[in-house]
């Protein structure tokens, strides 16, 4: 999909109260009431509403894709969360298709499991990216069962994953077209460029063959290194094999998600110099709710609304350099041996129940209620900020109705938890907005932004004394949000 699609705003905003609660099988009740991201942030603006969220099935396409990963390991349950992936809005899932899991006797291929997963999300009207990994115990060289573990390395192991990724693409021929390469094989230090470029090729082609349509994501690389890509798409076009890919999947966690994004432009010029179709591809990011030991992003105190700042900002910092971008991840999980994983916007017991909805869920469900795949990114330098800190800033646009929206967060640090704000003079030129509203994504409030905060010189527009702070707010027009 081309972020340079138009994304459209729907309706957005509730001006009643709803009822409080849908309640899964057991699981916590969905609040859809204004109040359900309730924070501490006082614009000094009137409150007019708040942001209603829109179901996966009422979105015709975004820039998002949600994390639905580990369930090959049994580290999470499906069941768990399963009912809450509609009303959280996106429309793709990443799932991880599970050799050790379908391939327990040699030669015998039970997709049961898998097609569970498959079936039901395809029944929600969901879109699937199915990851390929990890190894098998079953054959000696058969690589590790996984995060980490090693590629298969023998005759025999590498004979046995061709004929799994073989029954596994034969298997779900017509109901997966989007595929992705074995996680994050840099994290083993034993996989050099050309082993990654080489398992990618013969697993890719085994796909491309049986799917010729397949969408294939290479790489899936832990890193967002330049060096690192440049090394392995040279690999790749040394064997004149760039073009199997769609996508080349990058990963890349940063305490501030917003220092990621001088890499990122570096990874785009490299890729552009390889291939003039293939895009990157941000395949897993996510911020843990509280502190961890293991795993990215560990040893920092993190809160459940740091971690839905730290979201959103890597959200709308992927939409705004043009990159697909993955939310990492529905529901936390417990990975056996290391410890539970809080990066979902799901709250998980060890037990794998999910006994809480976290605030980062509702803040993702407002943004994604907000920006589908109908707006356009206004490129030029249209719109600029001046404030004390730093900031970021993205005008999009609607094509058919010219009305605009722009996004401003303060981006110099790690996200805090607190909701003070600092002033802001945010000038637009060829502005198009006529009655403007403030709306915060982390709690979902609209505000009217008062007259006496806004002048107008012909078409340049200037917005002053806008409350801004280390989570993404919007400056609108009312008529794409409110109808």
């Amino acid at each position: 999909m081309s972020m340079k699609k138009a994304m459209r705003l729907r309706p957005v905003l509730v001006l009643a109260t709803l009822a409080t609660g849908f309640v899964w099988g057991g699981g916590p009740a969905l609040d859809v009431s204004p109040d359900r991201a309730r924070t501490d942030i006082k614009p000094g603006f009137e409150r007019v509403g708040t942001i209603c969220p829109r179901g996966a099935n009422g979105i015709a396409g975004s820039n998002w894709t949600l994390g639905c990963e580990t369930l090959d390991r049994d580290f999470a349950i499906y069941d768990e969360y399963k009912e809450y992936l509609v009303p959280l809005g996106i429309k793709t899932i990443r799932l991880q298709g599970g050799w050790a899991k379908t391939e327990k006797a040699r030669g015998v291929y039970d997709f049961a499991w898998l097609d569970t997963l498959v079936d039901d999300a395809h029944g929600r009207g969901l879109n699937i990216i199915l990851e390929t990994d990890y190894g098998n115990p079953l054959y000696k060289g058969g690589g590790g069962a996984d995060l980490a573990g090693g590629f298969p390395t023998s005759e025999e192991g590498l004979a046995a994953w061709d004929r799994w990724v073989e029954a596994m693409a034969t298997h779900y021929k017509g109901k997966v077209q989007d595929w992705a390469m074995w996680n994050e094989p840099d994290i083993n230090k034993a996989h050099k460029p050309e082993h990654i470029a080489a398992f990618d090729i013969r697993t890719a082609q085994i796909i491309k063959r049986l799917i010729p349509d397949a969408r294939i994501a290479g790489l899936s690389l832990a890193s967002s290194s330049p060096k690192l890509l440049d090394s392995c798409l040279k690999a790749l076009a040394d064997q004149g094999k760039v073009d199997l890919f769609h996508w080349f999947i990058y990963h890349g966690y940063e305490f501030n998600p917003d220092k990621s994004y001088q890499n990122v432009e570096k990874l785009k010029e490299i890729l552009a110099r390889y291939s003039a179709t293939a895009r990157m591809r941000q395949g897993e990011n996510g911020c843990p709710s509280e502190t961890a030991k293991k795993f990215a992003l560990s040893n920092h105190p993190w809160t459940e609304v740091s971690q839905a700042k730290w979201d959103l900002r890597r959200m709308l910092g992927d939409l705004g350099h043009d990159v697909e971008s993955a939310v990492f991840t529905i529901c936390d999980f417990n990975h056996t041996g290391r410890e539970i994983n809080r990066k979902g916007l799901l709250h998980a017991m060890p037990d794998k129940k999910v006994d809480k909805i976290k605030l980062a869920y509702y803040a993702v469900q407002n943004t994604v209620a907000v920006f589908d795949n109908s707006l356009v990114r206004i490129t030029n330098d249209v719109a600029s900020v001046e404030c004390a800190q730093k900031t970021a800033c993205f005008l999009y646009e609607n094509p058919s109705t010219k009305q605009q929206i722009l996004t401003v967060w303060e981006c110099s640090g790690v996200p805090s938890n607190t909701f003070e704000t600092v002033s802001a003079q945010i000038t637009v030129k060829a502005c198009t907005i006529k009655e403007p509203v403030w709306v915060d994504l982390v709690s979902g409030g609209v505000y009217a932004i008062a007259p006496d905060h806004v002048t107008r010189d012909g078409s340049t527009m200037v917005f002053k004394k806008i409350p801004v702070y280390d989570a993404p707010v919007l400056v609108a027009e009312k008529a794409l949000v409110v109808r």
